[in-house]
């Protein structure tokens, strides 16, 4: 089999994957009960529960500044654990500090957890061992070499030491920041430390060891020849650094304790970038990657010295949204990657230290009972690891067990909370879980409400059905109004393909609703709430979640019958049959989303203008990623820093900086940084005014130009005293996110 023509195959479906043989998966349970889910099976002499393990969810900032793992982080890990996961792998954990300089922030501080510090470190860790331990979970610490070339370069301005990586090697977040090459000796005391840390976590009754080898991380940079470019030394050869760190780890564990290795088959960098990598200095570098051979050959080896396990994904930070596929990539993407290493495995007879199969993992938005006990069943994959999902609702497993499947919360994939917020300085969270990363403040059991209360909740979106479900469960009477459909904004938001997951979660918004409709307590209004009828009704508390509306720029030929918004052309696609050529005046996430429909679902001839410098602002990396990647396939025309002057019938005027600085709109081989960073060596790109004027020509503009917040209400209801309590939640505080609108709705309802 020719593996890489493979891989290219494999990444050109990721554009329109529902054409292409992926199906969209919802919360049924045909394939219950979940026999083979819920199998055990042995990895060298540890019996494991279930196939299911819980990923590596990055646990930054959730341990004190010397890396103590602190009260949030246990009671995240317990939580899951509790939940039925048969492994939990913690997020990962770097063994490189002092060589590694991207680890340490001012002050000799860090973000992220750690086991080689002192033996101060130890107690917690033995902690969540005996926490997991209490409910049959497994626990696998996640060790890393370091996170080298994707490090924070910010080392450079507050330690002024320049980040490592396996040789020179630019910077993810800023290119122009060079990565200085490790020497071999500090690469040995790197494989030293890992050795320590395995003891060290072995004697912290933790039962394996999980080696974070993909992505491009510093062991993926030293095993991998895009990255790997030394002519010198042991480690030239691009195998000896992994397979060294296994034998040292065997060396001090013995034979009986477990090694996960986390791997990427591809990179898939010159499959997914093609000829930009002969153009684009960032990536010319990298052109050279391990091919699907060399990676079979280096897993073979890596078993040979005694690595037990294998998940398997694709790609690195340079494609991110292969690592961490966002809600517009297909569920199941890469049972086809795991399925060939497991048949690579058996055709050679690769067998673990133990004489064992060496089980693989299977990875990518597996989070549906029935998905994965049939790639379970189709013998793609030997265990399957979920991560977001996990996150979403810690339940899964014991519902999945028990055949609740339709009451599991699914993921939205939006990755906005449990990977951007750490990205911006927070820690890990979810969108749809306002529990996550706070089990240790709010309890499984939501408390009961001291005194009962008449509570009226406006707005059934996703923050007005959290605070009713929460008010209910708290023992209030609740009168929950919505004029229009329930999910507010995830109605249009869940019409494209893309937005699937979107779609599942609103099923479950709407599920839930219909389950409060049972509860004598509860009322649905279908009715538009006036601040005096609300008065009128003598209600304790008005929670006040009326969302946003549209906004729109004021300038000439706005309101032409060929400008809509798009939401309307999202909830009704006829509004745009006999339109060819649409312009969308918007490139946000909505702007951006809404043009992947018209293309790819519609086959319509799609431009973009967008007045910012960046397209997709403010998206988690991965998910913008995706779209624009494929957007740029596809040929739809992206204008960044262009300002819409006019609409002159079919004339859409505009006027567009075509200064050199202007960023290149489709570029995702970098990420945007965040505002408050400053790139000390990027000092030439200010970008100047040099716009010129230019006529697109359309049929139709469809308008996503943001939205505002709609708190009129609110201050109606405070103007009048319609009640003791008035609060302002969700998108009618802050045009926000499902991230922002159920957090603020839980946490406001739980202390009603």
């Amino acid at each position: 089999m020719d593996f890489d023509k493979k891989m290219m195959q494999l990444t050109d479906q990721f554009a329109d994957w529902w054409k292409k043989g992926f199906e969209i998966p919802k919360m049924t349970k045909e394939l219950y009960p979940y026999n083979e889910l819920f199998t055990p099976i042995r990895i060298n002499s540890t019996i494991i529960k279930n196939r299911v393990v819980m990923a590596p969810m990055g646990n930054i900032s959730m341990c004190d500044e010397t890396g103590k793992p602190n009260e949030k982080m246990l009671k995240y890990f317990e939580e899951r654990a509790r939940g039925g996961v048969g492994l939990i792998t913690t997020g990962l954990v770097p063994v490189s500090f002092g060589i590694d300089k991207s680890l340490i922030e001012k002050g000799e501080l860090s973000y992220f957890p750690r086991i080689d510090r002192t033996r101060t470190v130890f107690a917690p860790w033995r902690d969540l061992a005996a926490m997991c331990h209490a409910y049959g979970s497994t626990l696998f610490i996640q060790l890393t070499p370091g996170l080298g070339r994707v490090g924070n370069p910010q080392c450079l301005t507050n330690q002024f030491k320049f980040p490592r990586s396996a040789s020179f090697n630019p910077n993810w977040y800023m290119s122009t920041v060079p990565c200085l090459r490790l020497s071999d000796l500090s690469l040995k005391r790197i494989i030293k430390n890992v050795g320590q840390g395995a003891a060290d976590a072995k004697a912290c009754n933790i039962d394996g060891v999980y080696l974070h080898g993909h992505e491009g991380y510093l062991l993926e940079q030293m095993t991998n020849p895009a990255f790997n470019r030394r002519k010198i030394g042991r480690y030239a050869n691009y195998e000896n650094f992994g397979l060294d760190m296994v034998r040292e780890i065997r060396k001090r564990v013995g034979d009986d304790y477990p090694i996960m290795y986390r791997i990427d088959l591809s990179l898939v960098l010159n499959e997914t970038y093609k000829e930009k990598m002969n153009t684009v200095p960032s990536l010319k570098k990298f052109k050279n990657g391990r091919t699907v051979a060399d990676t079979l050959r280096y897993m073979k080896n890596l078993v040979e010295a005694g690595v037990d396990m294998f998940d398997i994904d694709l790609g690195c930070y340079d494609n991110w949204w292969l690592p961490h596929p966002p809600s517009s990539m297909p569920s199941g993407c890469y049972l086809g990657v795991a399925e060939i290493v497991k048949r690579f495995f058996v055709d050679y007879d690769v067998r673990s230290n133990k004489g064992l199969p060496v089980p693989v993992v299977a990875v990518g938005k597996l989070g549906y009972p029935d998905l994965a006990e049939k790639a379970l069943r189709e013998n793609k994959c030997d265990m399957v690891m979920l991560g977001r999902p996990l996150l979403a609702d810690a339940e899964w497993c014991n519902k999945a067990y028990s055949g609740r499947v339709e009451e599991i919360r699914p993921c939205i994939g939006c990755q906005e909370a449990c990977l951007n917020e750490f990205v911006e300085g927070g820690h890990p969270q979810c969108a749809v879980n306002p529990r996550t990363a706070f089990e240790e403040e709010y309890t499984r059991e939501i408390p009961k409400a001291e005194k009962k209360k008449y509570v009226a909740v406006i707005g059934a979106g996703p923050a007005g059905v959290v605070a009713a479900e929460t008010l209910i469960k708290r023992g209030h009477s609740v009168d929950l109004y919505e004029k229009g459909e329930i999910g507010g904004n995830l109605v249009p938001g869940s019409k494209a393909q893309i937005k699937y997951e979107v779609k599942n979660y609103l099923d479950y918004l709407k599920k839930t609703v219909e389950n409060l409709k049972k509860n004598e307590n509860f009322e649905f209004i279908k009715s538009t709430a006036v601040a005096e009828n609300l008065k009128a009704k003598s209600y304790d508390a008005i929670l006040v979640a009326t969302g946003t509306v549209q906004s729109k720029p004021k300038v000439e030929g706005i309101d032409s019958d060929n400008v809509v918004f798009a939401t309307d052309v999202l909830n009704n696609p006829k509004l745009v049959k006999d339109a060819q050529n649409i312009v969308v005046i918007g490139g946000g996430v909505v702007g951006a989303e809404t043009a992947y429909f018209l293309k790819y679902e519609l086959d319509k001839d799609v431009k973009v203008v967008e007045m910012g410098k960046y397209i997709m602002n403010g998206a988690c990396t991965a998910n913008r990623g995706h779209i624009i990647h494929y957007l740029e396939e596809a040929g739809v025309e992206l204008l960044n820093c262009t300002k819409l002057v006019s609409i002159d019938g079919h004339r859409v005027n505009v006027l567009q900086n075509t200064h050199k600085n202007v960023p290149d709109p489709y570029v995702t081989w970098h990420p945007i940084l965040p505002e408050n960073v400053e790139n000390p060596l990027d000092i030439l790109t200010k970008i100047g005014e040099d716009y010129k004027e230019r006529t697109l020509f359309s049929d139709m503009v469809v308008l996503a130009t943001g939205v505002v917040p709609s708190p009129m209400l609110y201050y109606d209801c405070v103007k009048l005293h319609a009640a003791k309590e008035i609060y302002n939640i969700g998108d009618s505080f802050k045009g926000a996110r499902v991230f922002e609108a159920v957090r603020s709705a839980y946490r406001c309802a739980v202390n009603l």
